[in-house]
């Protein structure tokens, strides 16, 4: 298996022990991670920093990439079958907290 670069990592939580911000640091990788609530309606505010979706959108693009190359196999259609899971996955949960109208606030 091939080494996985060694990644400086800080994750933040704020004063109620909730995901607030913090940062991934590789070679050739910089992420910011989104900190604090996005708001509902009129409270919405500007994302300020990614979001897990948007990283696994990153990835997706780039295996897709990949796959209309010479670097075409068959892991990287499974690599993209799995990530596009996990997006929609995501978006499951999004959903669900839409309908209980807490998505964009810090309650579960």
């Amino acid at each position: 298996m091939t080494k996985l670069q060694k990644l400086e990592i800080h994750e933040k939580l704020d004063e109620s022990g909730i995901p607030a911000g913090g940062t991934v640091r590789g070679i050739g990788i910089s992420i910011t991670w989104q900190d604090g609530a996005s708001g509902r309606g009129g409270d919405r505010v500007v994302q300020n920093g990614a979001l897990v979706e948007d990283v696994l959108g990153a990835c997706l693009s780039r295996v897709k990439f990949h796959q209309t190359s010479k670097m075409s196999c068959p892991e990287n259609v499974l690599v993209i079958s799995a990530i596009e899971q996990a997006i929609q996955w995501l978006q499951n949960r999004t959903d669900d907290r839409e309908k209980r109208l807490v998505e964009g606030t810090n309650e579960s």
